[in-house]
């Protein structure tokens, strides 16, 4: 089981400062290139977790040769673009996926199966702030070596088909991605490895365990 330490401090209205505080943390690989004869470019990819009770903080840190911000909003395709993911599954009921453009334009939904998503509304996405070192406006794919950061801060309010009021303790299952569809090399990596014939992150039985520290 993986153990999601607890910084008491980290501020969701301070995203700068969060982002420098997890660099503190030992990075995780999202190193599996699950599909590598049919997608053998493998980009640099690491993330850093923690939560101070009541918001999930995640910082992504990526080097890569193809990057491209082209979404313009939110619950967009923005797997389209250089992008990157925290899936989470709390119970058997279903999972959240919760993925996010180099610029922190961001997807959130909850779904049973991939088919069949209800996407988070506009005041859940509001409350998950991002912060990318690329700023916030659009671009085309830039070719060269590209080096990133994005922080994101996912309350426990954004876990809008469950009452959660504190992370503290909470045992549940997850899995981090890199992907990137339309570059112009494609990409499909994951933290934790998945056994499936083509590329699909939605797939719960491939998650690992994970405990927020109380």
């Amino acid at each position: 089981m993986y153990s999601i330490p607890l910084f008491a401090d980290l501020d969701a209205c301070r995203m700068q400062e969060a982002a420098s505080q997890l660099e503190a943390l030992p990075s995780r690989g999202i190193a599996c290139n699950n599909w590598a004869n049919d997608y053998p470019y493998a980009p640099q990819a690491e993330f850093r977790i923690a939560h101070n009770g009541e918001v999930i903080f995640i910082r992504f840190d990526v080097k890569e040769n193809f990057t491209m911000a082209q979404v313009t909003e939110d619950n967009g395709e923005v797997w389209t673009d250089s992008c990157v993911e925290f899936f989470l599954s709390l119970d058997d009921s279903g999972y959240y996926n919760f993925e996010f453009t180099c610029i922190g334009k961001a997807l959130a939904g909850f779904r049973k199966e991939r088919p069949h998503a209800t996407h988070g509304n506009t005041e859940v996405m509001q409350s998950i702030k991002r912060y990318s070192t690329l700023g916030e406006a659009n671009f085309e794919e830039k070719t060269g070596d590209n080096v990133w950061t994005l922080t994101v801060a996912i309350p426990a309010t954004a876990l809008f088909k469950h009452d959660v009021k504190q992370l503290n303790g909470l045992k549940a299952k997850a899995n981090v991605y890199k992907c990137g569809d339309n570059l112009s090399k494609p990409h499909f990596l994951s933290w934790q490895p998945i056994d499936t014939p083509t590329p699909n992150f939605h797939v719960p039985q491939f998650f690992t365990e994970i405990e927020f520290q109380g």
